[in-house]
């Protein structure tokens, strides 16, 4: 592993850090104005399913988008927390019998298993509520229209329209292989979404030009992809202890993928190609996009 690989694993590593002291400051005990009381299960369902680890890669992303455009760090934060919110309720409510019916997630007891079902489903209920909440705050230092376009934003990527329908698509799938197109839809929409907002939050915290937003959502949309063409890469490659959580799933549900659909070469080949793809869209940044383009090889070479 070379100096530079290590230098942006360490930024990856104190952005997860710094993300988690967010969250588990917002995921206190105390309650906040016009709040009546926090249940002291669902807190502690909420943060089992939230403080457990990870890299954090969403509101990386987030941060350093917001960064490369000039954007405020502290409200960059704030939304990568949010955003960290929705991602760990519908990982939350993935895990359930209903959904994917996973006992681990990042090496620990899923929160159905560690609680009950009923409480899993309500920590992901409120964990998605919260999101939009941390946006909103006053403690968020951004303009109110930067707000509003960050809650439609998130909503479009969250809703039925991006992750959920896309975990609809996903159960679909188990019945009926999609074909190709198909395949490609559910991605964009179930894993694809929440990765392509969070490059565009920050171009959406920084104010920034409607072409530097367009640029980043592309970015999003291509590292997206990647990932989700690595994450079944390790399905059929890596092991449940390297990756904290089941693997072998998708074919043991018959559930189509483009790896299935292509094989490990051709897959292989794809990511390389979407890095280059992801770089040539930041090019006009110079240097200033070298952390956004290390991610991208990150997202496609990790290994859990």
């Amino acid at each position: 592993m070379d100096s530079k690989t290590i230098s942006f694993e360490n930024r990856l590593k104190e952005n997860a850090t710094e993300v988690e002291a967010l969250l588990g400051r917002l995921l206190a005990d105390s309650c906040q104005e016009s709040e009546v009381v926090r249940p002291s299960n669902l807190l502690a369902a909420m943060r089992h399913g939230v403080l457990n680890g990870g890299k954090r890669l969403r509101p990386f992303l987030v941060i350093e988008s917001s960064a490369l455009l000039g954007g405020n760090h502290e409200a960059a934060l704030r939304i990568g927390g949010a955003l960290e919110c929705v991602h760990c309720y519908s990982l939350v409510h993935d895990d359930l019998p209903a959904m994917d019916d996973d006992d681990l997630r990042r090496g620990q007891p899923t929160v159905h298993i560690a609680f009950d079902e009923a409480s899993a489903i309500l920590a992901g209920d409120s964990l998605l509520t919260y999101a939009f909440d941390i946006i909103a705050a006053p403690e968020t230092d951004l303009a109110a229209d930067r707000k509003v376009e960050l809650v439609l934003a998130l909503s479009r990527a969250a809703g039925i329209g991006g992750m959920a329908g896309g975990q609809a698509l996903d159960l679909a799938a188990e019945k009926k292989t999609p074909d190709e197109q198909g395949i490609l839809t559910l991605q964009a929409m179930k894993t694809g979404a929440l990765i392509r907002f969070a490059c565009e939050a920050g171009a959406i915290i920084a104010g920034a030009t409607a072409e530097d937003r367009l640029r980043l959502r592309q970015f999003g949309e291509k590292i997206g992809l990647a990932f989700q063409i690595a994450d079944d890469l390790l399905d059929i490659t890596a092991d449940a202890a390297t990756m904290g959580k089941a693997t072998g799933k998708d074919a043991a549900h018959g559930k189509g993928t483009l790896v299935a659909l292509h094989g490990q070469e051709w897959a292989e080949s794809r990511l390389a190609q979407l890095i280059d793809e992801a770089g040539a869209l930041l090019a006009p940044y110079g240097e200033k996009a070298v952390v956004l383009i290390d991610t991208a090889r990150f997202v496609a070479n990790r290994r859990n």
